[in-house]
């Protein structure tokens, strides 16, 4: 019998940067309304309340790109769908004759790149501050570098691509030190396995006495919260079911470009320069 989640994110308030840079196509011979501007715009309350937030918008004949933030619940082909779905209702009860193309592009934004995130995460080790530097190498040998996951490769669908990466920290509760080697490397091992298990691929991790730091990407059908409490459950069921972690968490999309990129990106579209990162 499975015992019942510790986790479960009911009453938490989590840190997060979460934003998703969407771009949809229109069929072959197909083009958008001219006002679909104004279509998009008037349907941003409806996405408020399924937890996105359109931040920019470009429309073009035949290209719309959005970029939005979104809650931690929000997974990508969630998101996906209901941008899609939307603008596709409220053209056709505009009586216009229009079709999505069934390809679409689903890209994981963050302030910082993919090598940012990483590198920073590998220079963990090197800045924990400890009575014994020995420890820094076992520290720095449980720290997981693999070089087979190309975070730079979206994640092929029926629907489409998507390229969808997250940094996770976790955090001990009451910042408690795990001081055994043993234990560390049982969250490293259990880290690679709830990752396998779920469909997520590990490109960074590094094991701290107080917290942990993952690059990942993750599975398009898992929220950024469902991604979180798996590995504070599966991780807490590993450590002997102990309630290692704090409740809270901290999870962040990155890309191979940055926001200041995206939105480069959506102003030369309404100039009508043809550029897709």
């Amino acid at each position: 019998m499975k015992p019942e989640p510790l986790y479960d994110g009911q009453g938490v308030e989590p840190a997060y940067h979460l934003r998703y840079d969407w771009t949809g196509w229109a069929t072959a011979g197909r083009t958008f309304p001219k006002e679909m501007k104004e279509i998009v715009g008037g349907l941003r309350e409806a996405w408020e309340g399924d937890g996105l937030r359109v931040l920019e918008l470009a429309c073009s004949d035949r290209q719309v790109q959005a970029l939005c933030s979104v809650k931690p619940r929000v997974s990508p082909t969630f998101f996906a769908a209901r941008l899609k779905g939307r603008i596709q209702n409220a053209i056709r009860e505009g009586a216009c004759a229009f079709s999505f193309s069934r390809k679409l592009a689903v890209r994981s934004i963050g302030d910082n790149s993919t090598a940012d995130v990483q590198r920073y995460i590998l220079r963990q080790a090197g800045k924990e501050r400890l009575a014994d530097v020995r420890f820094r190498d076992v520290l720095r040998q449980i720290t997981v570098a693999d070089a087979a996951v190309d975070l730079s490769l979206p994640t092929e669908t029926l629907s489409g691509r998507y390229w969808y990466n997250l940094h996770l920290v976790l955090v001990t509760a009451e910042r408690f030190r795990i001081a055994d080697a043993a234990w560390l490397d049982k969250i490293r091992d259990q880290s690679v396995r709830i990752a396998e298990k779920k469909g997520h691929a590990i490109s960074r991790l590094a094991v701290m006495p107080d917290h942990l730091h993952i690059a990942l990407r993750a599975n398009v059908e898992h929220s950024p919260q469902d991604v979180a409490l798996a590995f504070q459950n599966n991780l807490a069921y590993a450590l002997n079911q102990c309630r290692v972690w704090k409740d809270t968490y901290y999870v962040g999309t990155f890309g191979e470009y940055d926001m200041d990129a995206i939105r480069r990106s959506v102003k030369m579209k309404e100039r009508g320069v043809r550029h897709v990162p």
